[in-house]
């Protein structure tokens, strides 16, 4: 048994690698082009040995819209996302120790609203947006990323708290510490985790959407992906220079979150079933 265990481990392992750099070969190549002169991008031959080159990064950053964009996407995450983790782990930590009337329907409802399709949604929005004065605003872009982000968050979140033994809040409450304390200095530190399991999954929805900051926002509020789309041709026809150094900028934010958090979303997708092994 330990003898044919070795070859098929290294068969497996050996598997998955291939799996994975197969499936990651298009943003590898897509990487490299970056680096490429738009020669080399459009050569008939794929050109693989090739002296790099930051011209590409270089020019977009030099175009005043993409930066502008870059900024707009890193707002819009980064203030919605923490925006929605705060209030969902204030109502996460309420229908887990409070259990108000209705807590499960409520719960249930929240969680399907967030399942139905963008395109069943984008047209009530725009018409809300619009009547109230929202669109081509941060302020309306903040809060409806945050809308959108919360009932996620509070799935996850109160699936954490649910795993925190009711003892510690009794215990605390009994020392005379106050509910805020209770909320804040016992529960909190030990569901940091999912904390920030939601903010991560959260981040990457709202740092890649397209069809609500094109339909609801405009010039002011546009993010990446939309100057992405606008800015893909050039008088020429594909401007592959162009797309495939503002691809590169925009992956690496997400790389560099998803590596250095991985562990944690592994936590959120079970909702804190193996909490304890962070």
């Amino acid at each position: 048994m330990t003898t044919g265990a070795g070859p098929r481990r290294v068969a497996y392992y050996a598997l998955l690698w291939a799996m994975s750099l197969l499936f990651f070969s298009p943003v590898l190549w897509i990487i490299l082009s970056a680096f490429k002169s738009p020669a080399q991008i459009l050569a008939k031959d794929p050109v693989v040995i090739f002296e790099p080159t930051l011209a590409n990064l270089a020019d977009a950053f030099g175009r005043t819209e993409f930066v502008s964009t870059l900024i707009n996407s890193i707002v819009l995450s980064s203030v919605a996302v923490v925006i929605a983790v705060v209030v969902s782990f204030l109502a996460a930590y309420s229908f887990s120790r409070f259990k108000p009337p209705g807590t499960d329907f409520l719960m249930f409802l929240l969680l399907s609203v967030r399942m139905v399709p963008a395109a069943a949604t984008i047209i009530p929005i725009y018409l809300m947006f619009v009547a109230l004065g929202w669109k081509n605003t941060h302020l309306g872009l903040i809060a409806f990323y945050a809308m959108f982000s919360i009932p996620f968050s509070l799935w996850i979140l109160r699936g954490f708290i649910d795993g925190i033994s009711r003892r510690f809040d009794e215990t605390a409450l009994v020392n005379g510490a106050g509910r805020l304390h209770v909320v804040f200095r016992v529960v909190l530190p030990q569901v940091k985790p999912g904390l920030m399991a939601a903010f991560v999954f959260n981040f990457i929805f709202v740092w890649n959407d397209y069809l609500f900051n094109y339909t609801v926002g405009g010039a002011a509020t546009n993010n990446v992906p939309v100057t992405l789309a606008a800015g893909m041709y050039n008088v020429g026809g594909a401007d592959w220079a162009f797309i495939s150094s503002v691809t590169t900028i925009y992956l690496l934010p997400i790389v560099v979150i998803v590596f250095f958090f991985q562990k944690y979303l592994l936590v959120g997708m079970t909702f804190g079933t193996v909490r304890g092994e962070v």
